[in-house]
């Protein structure tokens, strides 16, 4: 425990921020774990504020020094509160004990528990959420902190039993504006996945030796008795092996994988085959309900997991099977007029590049038309310029959004989407560049024919066009 408590009442917690997808589920935890939670945020909308009200505690609209007058024991900070956010100035002038949501995941969840810490530039949150989903089907009641609503639980979070395993998805993003170290340096995982490296995070990290480093500093917490398991077909993810002081094992499709699995493609069902052989041997044959070699991927580490937790080839595959997924992974959201909607969070180029390319494979023969908004704090920049032209060279049709607060970057510094556009649509990707993100639906709509697939990426809201599109494709 952080403190040692008045009495014998609830340990109180106020988490400011409360709106933020890890805040909520650190919400749940706290709640299970049988501490007292009150909230705070700025006005959320839905899916947010559904995921909020679902916690069942009181939550002040707006941020204010008084929100904090219940007298809390503790406060959790999210990483988007910063000096001048009046909670934060009211918790420092009060002397409050304040701390970050995985500095108390460490001390109130992780410690009393197996941490299995998901991280990587790609593949966190399904990564996440299918380990979880195979741990809890082979009965061992793990805990978890997914980053994004999983469908197959009926919330993001679950405290789990002591002493079993906790998948929790380990960010490389800053923890909070008194602590610039990433987040997963919090999480002290017995077991770490790493799926990929890549430059990503360009407001935080300076280049991708940087990233690298953070990453090495995190395999220190491993204990000797624990295990890395580290993705082959990523050539930094590989490197890290030389840095680690536990056991290593290598996933993938590299020949050199430990873990090697072959992707079969899909079946008429949807449903991808894959093949998985340990240490050269095969050990099992897997239908997965994802498309896309990227998601293959995700669900060797996943298994490899399971496996090591006890699970056999054939519990593994019978789970396997059912997965539901993850809300805004390849999601399917609206299907109208012979045509099929799909909803991803992807914004780096690379997991750009693999959804397309997952789209092709679960819908082939279907002309694909891509809808982008440039909106992460890289890709609202230069930097993926040349990236973002080879990532969409996949789609038939692009619309490239507004960019996301644009008048706050610098213009040389700016995605320059009529260049790309230019580019792109002499290759052969007819693209438009609207002013505004409500005018895409309608120009969809106005072009759209029968076996269509309309792929939306966006880390964010998209300017509400998924309302738009379903009122649209109501009438």
């Amino acid at each position: 425990m952080l403190f040692a408590l008045p009495g014998d009442r609830k340990p109180r917690a106020h988490i400011s921020g409360i709106g933020g997808t890890a805040m909520v589920a650190g919400a749940r935890l706290a709640i299970e774990a049988g501490w007292e939670v009150r909230g705070s945020d700025n006005k959320l909308y839905p899916p947010t504020s559904g995921m909020v009200k679902a916690l069942g505690v009181h939550v002040y609209e707006g941020y204010a020094e008084t929100n904090l007058d219940w007298d809390p024991d503790i406060v959790i900070i999210g990483n988007v509160l910063s000096r001048g956010n009046a909670e934060v100035e009211g918790a420092l002038s009060r002397k409050l004990r304040y701390v970050s949501l995985p500095e108390w995941m460490k001390d109130v969840v992780l410690r009393a528990r197996r941490p299995v810490a998901i991280c990587g530039t790609h593949g966190k949150t399904t990564t996440t959420a299918l380990t979880a989903y195979l741990l809890d089907a082979l009965a061992l009641n793990p805990g978890f902190l997914i980053g994004g609503q999983p469908l197959d639980f009926p919330h993001s979070a679950r405290l789990g039993a002591q002493n079993a395993p906790f998948v929790v998805e380990g960010d490389e993003y800053d923890t909070a504006f008194f602590d610039k170290r990433a987040k997963f340096l919090h999480y002290i995982p017995d077991i770490a996945v790493v799926t990929s490296i890549e430059f990503d995070h360009g407001d935080i990290y300076r280049d991708v030796e940087e990233i690298e480093i953070a990453f090495q500093r995190m395999l220190r917490q491993i204990p000797r008795d624990g295990l890395l398991l580290t993705c082959a077909d990523s050539p930094r993810a590989l490197a890290l092996r030389e840095h680690a002081f536990s056991g290593v094992e290598t996933y993938g499709f590299s020949e050199h994988a430990d873990w090697r699995g072959e992707h079969g493609g899909v079946d008429d069902a949807g449903f991808a085959q894959l093949t998985i052989f340990r240490n050269s041997v095969e050990w099992g044959r897997f239908r997965l309900p994802l498309a896309g070699r990227h998601n293959a991927q995700n669900a060797i580490a996943a298994i490899a997991v399971a496996a090591h937790h006890g699970g056999n080839a054939c519990a593994i595959a019978d789970a396997l099977a059912a997965f539901k997924g993850v809300r805004r992974r390849m999601e399917v959201f609206l299907e109208s007029r012979g045509i099929t909607f799909i909803d991803d969070f992807a914004h780096h180029p690379t997991a750009i590049r693999e959804t397309i390319a997952a789209a092709r494979e679960r819908w082939p023969k279907r002309r694909l038309r891509v809808l982008f908004e440039p909106r992460s704090n890289t890709t609202v920049t230069n930097t993926f310029q040349d990236d973002l032209f080879e990532a969409f060279r996949g789609a038939d049709e692009l619309w490239l959004g507004p960019i996301y607060r644009s008048e706050k970057i610098e213009e040389e510094k700016r995605l320059d989407r009529v260049v790309l556009a230019k580019r792109l649509s002499e290759e052969g990707t007819l693209t438009h560049t609207p002013e505004t993100a409500d005018q895409i639906p309608t120009e969809v709509y106005d072009s759209d024919r029968p076996g269509d697939v309309v792929l939306i990426l966006s880390n964010g809201a998209f300017g509400g066009i998924y309302a738009h599109f379903r009122a649209l494709y109501s009438t």
